[in-house]
C-alpha cells in the first residue's frame, strides 16, 4: 500500500475513535493558546463531547463488525480492541463528568488548570486506546508511553499536595523503569524472531530451537513484568496504593479502571497471539493470579482509609481477571471463553469500581467527612441516594447479586473450571467471600452507625458528580440483567482473535 493511500478517509475510518479524543485535545490546546483567558468549562464540554462522539464511533464499529488492520499491520480495529475501548471511553466520560465541581471545591488553586487536566486525560485516553489496537511489539511500546506520561501528571496534578506528588513521584520512577525493562524484553523477542509483529513473533517461535526459545522466553519474561506493573499485579502494585491515594480521587478513579482495561487488553492480546505456551509462561501467570487476588484481598482487609481500601481492592481484581489469561490452552472454545469472561468483568468493573471511587471524592474530598471507616457514620441518612449508590458498587465488587459483578465473576470462575484448573476458581472464590468483610464494612458506618457529632453539614449537591455516580450505578445493575449480551459479544471478540 503506497503512503497517501494509508491516509485516506476510508483508511482510516477504523481508527475514528483514537483520531476524535486525539484531534479534540489538540482543539483543546489550541483555543486555550490564543485564549485571553482559561475557558476551564469549554474545555471540559469539547472533551465530553469528543469522548461521546469516539463512543458512538466504536459502537458503530461493533455494529457494522469491522476488523482490519492498518499501516502494514501495526495496528489492529477488530471486535476485541472495539470490546475495550467502549469500557475505556464510558470510564473516560465519567471521569470527565464528575470533574469540574470537583476541581472548583476541592482544589480551588486547580481550577484554572482544568483545560491542562482535560486534555492530560484525553491524551491518556488516547494512548489506552491504541494499546487496544496494538498488533506489533513497538507499536504496543508507544501506544503504552502515550498513555502512561499524561498519567503520571494526573497523579501529580494537586501540586500542594504532599501525597499527590509522592504518589507521582514512585509511579513514574517505577514507570520509567518498567519502561526500559519492557524494551529490553521487547529486543530480546525481537533478537530470537526478526520481527515486531505478534503474528510474525508467532510463526517465527513455531518449531524453534532451544536457543531461541531459551532468548524469547527471557524476553517474553521481562514483558510479562512491565504488564504486572501496567495492571498493579502483586509483587508490581507496590506504586499503585500510594498513587491511587495522593491522586485526586477522579484520577484515582481513571487509573484504577481504564488504565487497569487498557493494560489487561494488551496483556490478553500480546500473551495469546504472539507468544505459545510451550514458553511455559502460563506458570507465571498462574501464580501472578493466585498471589495478586490474595494479597489486595488482605491488604483491603487491614485498611482504616477507604480510599485505600479501594486502591488495594482494585489489586484483588486484577487477579480475579488474571485468572482468564492464567487457564488459557491455545485457540479452542474454553480459553476463548475465559478469555470473554475476563473482558466481560472488566467492563462490569469499569462501571463499580469508577462509581465507589467517584462516592469517595464527593464523601471525602468534596463533603470534607474525611478519610476513614469511622468518618462515614450515619451519611446514608443523610443522603440515602449516595448510601444506595455505594451500596451497589460494594455489593457488585463483591460478587453478590445487586449487579453486574456477581455474573462477571461466575463467569470467571466457570471459565477456569471449562478449561480444567478447578483449583484456581475455589480460590477466586475464597478470596471473593473475603473481600465481603471489608466492603460491608464501609456499609455499615454509612448506614447503621449514627453519624458523628463533629462530621460536616451537607450544604451542596454537586450536578455532575451526583450524575457521574447515578449512571456508574444504573449502569453496575442493568449489567446485571444484560450480562448475556455483554459476554456473548465478549466471547465472541475473543474467538475472532484466536482465530477459533
Amino acid at each position: 500500500m503506497m503512503v497517501s493511500e494509508m491516509f485516506t478517509t476510508d483508511a482510516l475510518l477504523p481508527l475514528a475513535p483514537e483520531i476524535i479524543v486525539a484531534g479534540v485535545a489538540l482543539l483543546i490546546l489550541v483555543l486555550d493558546t490564543f485564549s485571553r483567558e482559561k475557558r476551564s468549562t469549554v474545555a471540559l464540554a469539547l472533551g465530553f463531547v469528543g469522548v461521546a462522539a469516539a463512543f458512538g464511533a466504536t459502537v458503530y464499529h461493533i455494529a457494522v463488525g469491522t476488523d482490519t488492520t492498518l499501516f502494514h499491520e501495526t495496528l489492529v480495529v477488530d471486535p476485541f480492541a472495539l470490546f475495550f475501548n467502549a469500557a475505556i471511553l464510558a470510564v473516560t466520560a465519567l471521569v470527565l463528568i464528575s470533574s469540574t465541581e470537583y476541581i472548583d471545591r476541592f482544589y480551588p488553586e486547580g481550577k484554572e488548570n482544568l483545560t491542562e487536566f482535560v486534555v492530560l486525560v484525553l491524551f491518556a485516553t488516547t494512548g489506552m486506546l491504541l494499546m487496544a489496537s496494538s498488533s506489533s511489539l513497538v507499536t504496543a511500546f508507544i501506544a503504552l508511553e502515550l498513555a502512561a506520561l499524561p498519567s503520571y501528571a494526573l497523579v501529580a496534578f494537586a501540586k500542594k499536595n504532599d501525597a499527590s506528588i509522592e504518589g507521582a513521584m514512585k509511579y513514574f520512577l517505577l514507570g520509567a523503569l518498567t519502561s526500559a525493562v519492557l524494551l529490553y524484553g521487547i529486543s530480546l523477542v525481537y533478537g530470537a524472531t526478526g520481527t515486531f509483529d505478534l503474528h510474525g513473533v508467532a510463526n517465527s517461535l513455531s518449531g524453534a530451537d532451544a536457543e531461541v526459545f531459551g532468548l524469547a522466553g527471557l524476553g517474553v519474561l521481562l514483558i510479562l513484568v512491565t504488564f504486572g506493573f501496567k495492571v498493579a499485579a502483586f509483587p508490581f502494585h507496590v506504586w499503585a496504593p500510594d498513587a491511587y491515594t495522593g491522586a485526586p480521587t477522579p484520577v484515582a478513579a481513571f487509573l484504577s479502571s481504564a488504565s487497569k482495561i487498557a493494560g489487561f487488553v494488551l496483556l490478553f492480546r500480546v500473551f495469546t497471539v504472539a507468544f505459545p505456551t510451550t514458553l511455559d509462561w502460563l506458570l507465571a501467570v498462574q501464580i501472578l493470579a493466585v498471589a495478586t487476588m490474595t494479597y489486595g484481598n488482605f491488604a483491603a482487609a487491614v485498611q482504616s482509609s477507604v480510599k485505600r481500601m479501594l486502591a488495594y481492592s482494585s489489586i484483588g481484581h486484577a487477579g480475579y481477571v488474571l485468572i482468564a489469561l492464567a487457564v488459557f490452552t491455545g485457540a479452542d472454545a474454553d480459553s476463548a471463553f475465559a478469555l470473554g469472561a475476563g473482558m466481560s468483568h472488566l467492563f462490569v468493573y469499569a462501571f463499580m469500581n469508577t462509581g465507589a471511587f467517584l462516592v469517595v471524592a464527593l464523601v471525602d474530598d468534596y463533603w470534607g467527612f474525611g478519610y476513614e471507616f469511622q468518618d462515614y457514620a450515619g451519611i446514608a441518612k443523610q443522603v440515602p441516594a449516595i448510601g444506595l449508590a455505594m451500596a451497589i458498587f460494594m455489593f457488585s465488587l463483591a460478587g453478590l447479586p445487586t449487579g453486574g459483578g456477581f455474573l462477571s465473576k461466575l463467569a470467571v470462575f466457570a471459565g477456569a473450571i471449562n478449561s480444567g484448573f478447578w483449583w484456581l476458581a475455589l480460590l477466586g472464590a475464597v478470596n471473593s467471600a473475603l473481600s465481603l468483610y471489608y466492603y460491608t464494612r464501609v456499609l455499615k458506618w454509612m448506614w447503621i452507625e449514627e453519624p458523628n457529632d463533629g462530621a460536616p453539614t451537607i450544604e451542596s449537591k454537586p450536578v455532575g458528580i451526583y450524575a457521574a455516580i447515578a449512571v456508574a450505578a444504573v449502569g453496575t445493575v442493568v449489567l446485571f440483567f444484560a450480562f448475556d449480551p455483554v459476554l456473548s459479544t465478549a466471547t465472541e471478540a475473543a474467538e475472532a482473535m484466536l482465530d477459533v
